[in-house]
């Protein structure tokens, strides 16, 4: 993977330690929310973090329990019909492992590239939404209603009479001591962390009755012990696991364009695969539940300072030192303190992207609408239904982009030898070589468009028409074969010729093998070589002489 470990920094370790504190609550939350032993949400915070930060490419993002990754589980197990063992839990989570390496050992990352940056921005704000919107109970004391994110926040909205007093002040506080603390330069690193333990002393001394950490269950302390699969459940989890290992690898994907590396150095979307794969086969085996790259937790630590990857190993570090020195204190930590910061995370996230969505709202009202359908799925829909409508939509978008764009446009050669665009004729010109550039992929979608381009031949006579193919990939659609076909039996038929020009190599040896050969006709073909123009050249040469040899008989 070539990465460099590099030096810790001291904003590292306060980064660490920042986020440690937080995968105490949020980590038993998110496991408790979905079913499962919040114990095994906390410990996702310990061996993930550190292996996913020594391995991956986006090397300030954390590798934990999401609370997408922790509801996609609790349905997998439902349908499964198994039981949330120790046992199974840790066959799920290596076999999600497994997943997440086979897509990156056959470098599928590839596939993500193909998610329209609108689709992306859709999906990044509607799991912010959902990071606020998961945490509403623990700041204002009432569990919103609704079968999903935005009805829920609806909800809680409507329901502003039934918030606990107590658990408001305090979140509210925690967000007010946060943005005085980040008003000032040398604390904006440790905003987060000054938040949470100012408030949390604060409700110790004044004895505020608000939910502690300690109310979600007993923190052990204790390392997380050596726990193998239940092998004879893989099987009934293969499936599920697939599902599981793209929730968590689409959610990581929009970490990378949202927390670029502080070094400038290129992300990688099959390493960062591979890194998730082996945080999940070693958390699997220590009592974690299945884990992904965690745009909250992320986020969390990038507030806190972060600046290299040791910032998520620091995060485990801390987390097992916390759990095994000071497991009754952190128990004391309130939880409307994190369900504050926890929307200050999120609400930074959306207002990051505030920019994305101004560009795709400029960019076409079809982008637009894509983003909007991503967010409302993400936010209303299982998020591994969410991701597939996502990956339909990004190929919509291209299909349409690309029939959009393609075009002829006519070359005509100047004097002095070089090639000047003009507008395509409407009339095909008798005795005369005419060139044509077509500029497309040869999706069949662009056929229409090339159709009405397309100059009228029926009133010429002998024409020769050369078009340069050079932007066409070695593998043409069927359809696009079948049209050229037509009008190279359209130009013949007027005593014509169609020439091809600038072609791929391996397409140029693809059309000498089929009928279309025949079609156009011996030496029509002239394929592309690493001089500009020469095939063209070649063509325009090919079809001269032709002509030439057609007026003289």
């Amino acid at each position: 993977m070539n990465l460099r470990l590099g030096r810790p920094r001291w904003a590292d370790a306060a980064a660490g330690l920042v986020t440690g504190l937080f995968s105490i609550p949020e980590g038993m939350a998110y496991a408790s929310i979905a079913g499962f032993n919040p114990i095994a949400g906390l410990f996702a915070g310990v061996v993930p973090a550190i292996v996913g930060s020594l391995t991956a490419r986006t090397v300030l993002m954390v590798t934990t329990l999401t609370s997408a990754v922790a509801l996609t589980a609790n349905s997998v197990f439902t349908n499964a019909k198994l039981d949330f063992t120790t046992g199974n839990i840790a066959a799920l989570a290596v076999l999600t492992g497994v997943v997440m390496l086979l897509l990156g050992v056959l470098r599928l990352g590839v596939v993500l590239n193909f998610v329209s940056h609108a689709v992306m921005t859709g999906f990044s704000i509607g799991i912010a939404v959902q990071i606020i919107v998961g945490v509403l109970k623990d700041a204002t004391g009432y569990q919103p209603q609704g079968g999903n994110k935005l009805v829920q926040l609806g909800n809680s909205l409507a329901h502003i009479g039934s918030w606990q007093g107590a658990a408001v002040a305090v979140s509210a506080g925690t967000v007010v001591v946060w943005a005085v603390a980040h008003a000032v330069r040398r604390l904006r690193t440790v905003a987060l962390l000054a938040a949470m333990v100012v408030v949390s002393a604060v409700v110790a001394i004044l004895g505020t009755h608000v939910e502690l950490v300690s109310d979600i269950a007993d923190i052990p302390s204790a390392l997380p012990k050596l726990t193998l699969p239940d092998w004879g459940s893989m099987p009934a989890l293969a499936g599920g696991s697939v599902a599981i290992a793209l929730v968590a690898l689409a959610q990581a994907a929009s970490i990378g364009p949202t927390v670029p590396n502080p070094d400038r150095s290129r992300t990688d979307t099959n390493s960062d695969f591979i890194s998730q794969g082996l945080a999940n086969v070693a958390g699997g085996l220590f009592q974690s539940l299945p884990v992904g790259g965690s745009l909250s937790r992320t986020g969390v630590s990038v507030s806190a300072g972060a600046q290299t990857r040791w910032s998520g190993i620091f995060s485990g570090v801390w987390l097992a030192l916390i759990v095994l020195a000071f497991a009754p204190l952190a128990e004391h930590i309130p939880m409307p303190v994190i369900g504050g910061l926890i929307m200050v995370v999120g609400a930074e996230i959306i207002y990051g992207r505030r920019r994305d969505v101004a560009l795709v709202w400029r960019t076409s009202k079809l982008s637009t609408a894509a983003m909007a359908v991503t967010f409302l799925a993400t936010t209303g829909l299982p998020l591994q239904q969410a991701i597939i409508l996502g990956a339909v939509l990004s190929l919509l978008l291209y299909c349409v982009q690309a029939a959009r764009q393609a075009r002829l446009i006519a070359l005509v050669r100047q004097p002095d030898g070089k090639w000047q665009t003009a507008a395509v004729p409407a009339q095909l010109p008798s005795h005369e070589v005419t060139v044509l550039h077509y500029g497309g992929v040869s999706l069949f979608a662009e056929l229409p468009r090339i159709d009405q381009q397309w100059p009228d031949v029926t009133t010429a006579r002998s024409p020769v028409l050369i078009l340069s193919m050079r932007e066409v990939a070695d593998i043409p659609s069927a359809t696009m074969m079948t049209v050229l076909e037509r009008h190279a039996k359209d130009l013949r038929e007027v005593g014509g010729r169609l020439l091809l020009a600038g072609v791929n190599p391996v397409l140029a040896r693809t059309l000498r093998e089929t009928r279309f050969a025949a079609t156009l006709g011996p030496d029509s073909v002239f394929a592309a070589d690493n001089t500009v123009f020469h095939a063209l050249e070649e063509a325009v040469d090919a079809g001269t002489r032709w002509l030439a040899t057609t007026r003289s008989g």
